[in-house]
């Protein structure tokens, strides 16, 4: 409350103060923000977009709270009163401040994980630990500045952790297993992953406890970040995204393999440069290599940009070749089991 009635000076200073701070926060609204977003734009530098989104009109609550300091500055309010209105002041900048920085810091950090391919792959779980620590120091500073002591609570939470920890034993492995991952560099957004006990997708995102696996039926598959570490992993992107494509394919015996290679080469190239997914450039290889019941078997070598493109090459492949089989006449044989049946001749004495 106010010590004594203002004078005309101390309400004309008050409420210059917040006058003041009203119109610098409504000029940074509709001028200032503009032109920054210009100023970022012609950077081209999208660092300055992610910390120009994260502050929003967030300056606009600091001019206006400037300008609340400065007038309860100006007015006769009883020290008390004057001193818990100074600090709720300071608890709505710190913690604005802090949400501020978290979030400029968390996207910086997720957009140089995005950038450095093949160095830190860009997953949450980075942005949030940068966000939960950012926000831990903002939590420390306002509790310094209220007057308690955050030497014993550092302390304690230094006991505290020791206990937490033999308690969350398996939520901090899938932490650290989280970390591994990402410091082996051989598991990033995006690529295709097939692990020992089966399951097998894209991988979507690594988070502080597991790792979402997206599979081509387009099911969510959940692992622990634990049980992919130590797991053995088959990534169909590393080191390259392009993979060979193996068809298995049987002619008669009675074909022609030097026109069985042409046609199916041919067939190939054909189908490589027409099929989305395939690379066009890839010289098709032909290789026999069993003798079997019915029929020569050979292998027919494609290439695939990735994993998931190459089920429609495979698809059109076979179709082309069993029509352009039928046009030259190369048969493909069914099973077939010859059977000799001997009689034997009954002699009578």
């Amino acid at each position: 409350m106010l010590s004594a009635g203002p004078t005309l000076q101390q309400a004309a200073t008050a409420a210059g103060a917040l006058g003041a701070g009203l119109v610098l926060g409504l000029a940074y609204r509709l001028i200032v923000l503009n032109v920054l977003r210009h100023r970022v734009e012609r950077w081209r530098w999208s660092g300055g977009s992610a910390v120009l989104a994260a502050l929003g009109s967030m300056p606009v609550l600091w001019l206006v709270l400037a300008g609340l300091y400065g007038a309860l500055r100006a007015l006769p309010f009883q020290p008390g009163v004057l001193d818990a209105a100074q600090k709720a002041i300071a608890v709505v900048a710190v913690l604005s401040v802090t949400w501020v920085a978290a979030r400029a810091a968390a996207a910086l950090v997720q957009l140089w994980a995005d950038r450095s391919e093949g160095v830190l792959p860009g997953m949450t779980i980075f942005s949030n630990l940068t966000r939960a620590l950012v926000a831990f120091i903002g939590l420390l500073v306002l509790l310094q500045y209220l007057g308690y002591s955050i030497t014993p609570m550092l302390t304690a939470l230094g006991v505290g952790g020791l206990a937490l920890a033999l308690a969350l034993q398996d939520t901090l492995s899938n932490l650290f297993a989280g970390f591994h991952i990402l410091a082996s560099r051989q598991v990033r957004p995006g690529d295709y992953v097939k692990l020992a006990s089966g399951e097998e997708g894209y991988i979507e995102d690594i988070t502080w406890r597991n790792t979402r696996i997206r599979a081509l039926p387009n099911n969510l598959i959940i692992v622990p970040n634990a049980t992919l570490a130590g797991s053995i992993v088959t990534n169909y992107f590393l080191p390259d995204r392009e993979l060979s494509v193996l068809v298995q394919v049987g002619v008669s015996y009675g074909s022609d393999l030097e026109t069985v290679e042409a046609v199916s080469v041919d067939v190939a190239r054909e189908t490589l440069r027409e099929v989305p997914g395939a690379v066009p450039d890839f010289q098709p290889v032909v290789r026999f290599h069993t003798f079997d019941d019915s029929s020569v078997n050979f292998t027919m070598v494609l290439r695939a940009s990735e994993y998931g493109d190459q089920y429609l090459l495979k698809h059109e492949f076979i179709k082309r070749l069993h029509a352009r089989y039928a046009r030259e006449g190369i048969e493909i044989p069914f099973p077939i089991r010859t059977v000799l049946l001997r009689s034997e001749e009954a002699g009578a004495d």
